[in-house]
């Protein structure tokens, strides 16, 4: 009996071993698995009811006693206790536990079972990198629109862990980007806003189910694209004047500062008397009060800045002496009547004849005049005519028609002076001179005929 009890001889282990590996081979094993730093209870066998003498060992390369139901057999380690007097009952697992155990039971018979134990660890961290980015103060991450994002996740685990990624845009459901067994890397080449959003890293282990995940808000911000203003302003000495940038492309909002391109080209601008600073959504204006030449011509520098970009754009100001409105509109009149002269004694220079005819139209009365004398003449010659036919009754031997030759070419003449003949104006008034000393040369004659 004593005999019995004893350790057995290595002799003895080494045929066990081959036994055991017999055994192994026929897929007999029990699977157990535990976790790092875990309690485990292995069981020798699904018998139930009254149990032998019971007996563990550990088979690495020779089988190794581990514990005993004899209760003068101390077991190998004090992790190593028997549980229901048959279960080996092992204590803070640890990586070097994993392998396979060899129950022996002798009660009536001996018999022989094996337990392949598994010992998984974490995984207790996710590391998670995404390069080519800038961190907030509250640390959300961010990129640059068109750049391109390294992302990589990893975590230490037994064994290796499956490393997967996950994609949820705002107001959408998760998408999985993929997965492997160790690591998982991956890039976005070109980063848009439809790829902002949160990216979730899960690591599992694949033989304990043990999962851990890291979820990182990534944003993706674009830096301003476009600075409207005008490139060059004027101002008058003691005036005010207005410099206008407008932003534009930028997510999130420009930051809009306002410096001075002079000897301290870095120097910011703060608000004062003599400075008005307003901003308008993206839309800022700079109002210089009572300009001075001295003080403030020259370039000035609209700075818009966001956490990915800066864009700037110069703005030359010229102060100048104010206008004389008046002197300026006195010397234009000057020129305008100095204009009008020289053209007008040109005109009367060069055309006497325009300026005769100019100087009629301004004097309207001497028109009237001779309409006058041409109606006169007219009525003149019907009663001349009228009174020709009375005489020609009388006297049938007198002559008229040259009378009446001259009285249609005084109508002639009168007519040639109305419609501005001049050539043949001195003419016809000397005809109509000659014409009435004829006339009243016939009435003497008539006079000095005896009745």
């Amino acid at each position: 009996m004593a005999a019995g009890i004893r350790a057995p001889e290595p002799r003895v282990l080494v045929c066990l071993g081959a036994l055991l590996a017999r055994w192994g081979a026929a897929g007999l094993e029990a699977v157990v698995i535990g976790e790092v730093h875990e309690n485990i209870t292995l069981h020798c066998g699904n018998i139930s009811g009254p149990r032998g003498l019971v007996t563990w060992y550990r088979n690495d390369s020779e089988p190794v006693f581990l514990l005993s139901s004899n209760s003068s057999l101390l077991p190998a380690e004090p992790r190593f206790s028997l549980a229901n007097a048959s279960s080996l009952h092992i204590e803070a697992l640890s990586l070097l536990d994993e392998g396979n155990y060899t129950c022996r039971e002798d009660l009536n018979e001996t018999r022989w079972f094996q337990v392949w134990l598994q010992v998984a660890s974490g995984p207790y961290e996710v590391e998670v990198t995404i390069s080519s980015t800038g961190t907030l103060p509250n640390g959300t991450l961010y990129a640059a629109q068109g750049s391109q994002v390294d992302f990589s996740c990893s975590s230490s685990s037994w064994p290796s862990p499956m490393v997967e990624w996950w994609f949820r845009a705002p107001d959408s459901r998760s998408e999985p980007f993929g997965n492997n067994l160790t690591v998982s890397c991956f890039a976005l080449l070109l980063m848009s806003t439809n790829l902002q959003g949160n990216y979730t890293c899960s690591a599992m282990n694949m033989l304990s189910g043990r999962h851990r995940k890291v979820t990182t808000e990534l944003l993706v911000y674009w830096s301003p694209s476009l600075l409207l203003s005008e490139p060059m302003k004027t101002c008058f000495i003691g005036g005010n004047v207005t410099l206008t940038c407008q932003v534009s492309g930028a997510y999130p909002s420009a930051k809009i500062l306002w410096l001075r391109n002079l000897t301290q080209p870095e120097t910011v601008i703060q608000p004062n008397s003599h400075y008005l600073i307003t901003q308008n959504g993206q839309s800022s204006t700079l109002t210089i009060h009572n300009c001075s030449q001295d003080l403030d011509e020259g370039y000035y520098v609209c700075r818009a800045e966001n956490p990915v970009g800066v864009r700037e754009v110069d703005i030359w100001l010229s102060v100048k002496e104010p206008l004389n409105v008046g002197g300026i509109v006195g010397t234009i009149v000057s020129l305008l009547l100095l204009g009008l002269a020289i053209i007008s004694g040109l005109m009367l220079y060069y055309s006497p004849v325009f300026c005769w005819k100019v100087g009629n139209t301004f004097r309207g009365q001497d028109m009237d005049d001779v309409m006058v004398l041409v109606d006169s003449e007219e009525e003149d010659v019907e009663e001349e005519e009228d009174a020709a036919e009375v005489e020609e009754e009388e006297a049938n031997e007198r002559e008229e028609v040259p009378k009446e030759i001259h009285k249609h070419g005084h109508i002639h003449r009168v007519t040639a002076l109305v419609n501005g003949n001049v050539d043949q104006m001195g003419n016809g008034l000397q005809a109509l001179q000659d014409d009435s000393s004829e006339q009243q040369s016939d009435i003497v004659q008539e006079d000095d005929r005896p009745v």
